[in-house]
């Protein structure tokens, strides 16, 4: 249980970064303040739950091998449901704060959408696997940072094409507080899912079996 509700902290408290500083005047910060928390809550949880709170990342360390499927269903509803209540606060705190209209990203081109997508979940699960699943960097200091401003370069990367989730539970959330069209949450589903899924393979190919 511990390691459900770990999952389900550190997603709230990302989700609710991604709505409050995407829509409270933070502008071109928020990727920042977005990695940062993402960094602080990978230290915080690592111990207890490896810190995945994002299903892709769960889905790639499935794939590896690294959690069972039953850890790993009960990883993403927690993920799910942090994200989701995340969005209620979030929309609560803007109120509060005399925010009265959520920007909306809306996809020009849903292809690329769904590539920009991929790419980055294919980028931070590959850096994922890398920092924190390998025995050559176990016990290494630098894995939340690393991850965090990862993330924090992507959306400033990819932020402008899709909106730079990369993450499922991300996706639903920010689909719930109207900054993303609900028409085009599953290319945020299928594009960080299969990019997960190809960085694992790309991760295989490298490492084998051997890490």
């Amino acid at each position: 249980m511990k390691k459900y509700l770990t999952e389900g902290i550190g997603t709230f408290f990302l989700m609710l970064t991604v709505v409050m500083a995407g829509n409270n005047g933070a502008g071109q910060f928020a990727p920042l303040a977005v990695g940062l928390v993402l960094a602080g809550f990978m230290y915080a949880g690592w111990h207890i739950s490896n810190a995945h709170y994002n299903p892709a990342v769960t889905l790639a360390v499935l794939m590896r091998g690294k959690i069972d499927r039953t850890d790993a269903f009960y990883y993403v509803v927690a993920q799910v449901a942090g994200a989701v209540l995340a969005v209620f606060f979030s929309v609560f705190l803007l109120n509060c704060s005399g925010v009265a209209t959520i920007a909306t990203h809306a996809n020009k081109n849903g292809l690329c959408a769904l590539v920009a997508e991929f790419l980055g979940a294919f980028a931070l699960a590959f850096v994922v696997l890398n920092v924190a699943y390998t025995r050559s960097n176990a016990g290494n200091s630098h894995f939340g940072l690393t991850i965090g401003l990862t993330f924090t370069a992507l959306i400033w990367t990819l932020g402008s094409i899709s909106g730079g989730m990369f993450n499922p539970a991300l996706a639903l959330g920010a689909s719930i507080a109207g900054m993303l069209e609900w028409g085009d949450f599953w290319l945020y589903v299928i594009g960080a899912l299969l990019g997960a899924a190809a960085a694992t393979s790309a991760f295989q190919v490298i490492y084998g079996r051997q890490e």
